[in-house]
C-alpha cells in the first residue's frame, strides 16, 4: 500500500537541492584522487588542453610550467 506525504513546494525544492548536492559529494568520493594520470607525457597533456579551446595562452603556459616543475612528470 503506497503512502503519500504532502509537502509545501518550497520544502520539496529545499530537500531536492540537498539530495542533489549529496549526490555530487558522493560521486566525488568515488574518484581515486591518488591514481596516477593516464600519461606522463606533459606535451600530450598540453595539446589536449589546447584542443578544447577553453583555456587561454596564459593558462596553458602556466600549466606547462607547473608540469615541468612536477617531480611526477620529471621522473620519466
Amino acid at each position: 500500500m503506497p503512502q503519500i506525504i504532502t509537502l509545501p513546494k518550497t520544502e520539496y525544492l529545499r530537500l531536492r537541492r540537498i539530495a542533489d548536492l549529496f549526490e555530487v559529494v558522493r560521486k566525488l568520493f568515488e574518484v581515486d584522487f591518488f591514481a596516477e594520470p593516464p600519461t606522463k607525457d606533459s606535451k600530450k597533456i598540453i595539446k589536449e588542453f589546447q584542443k578544447t579551446g577553453l583555456y587561454n595562452e596564459a593558462f596553458l603556459k602556466s600549466l606547462e610550467k607547473g608540469l615541468k616543475e612536477s617531480s611526477y612528470f620529471r621522473s620519466r
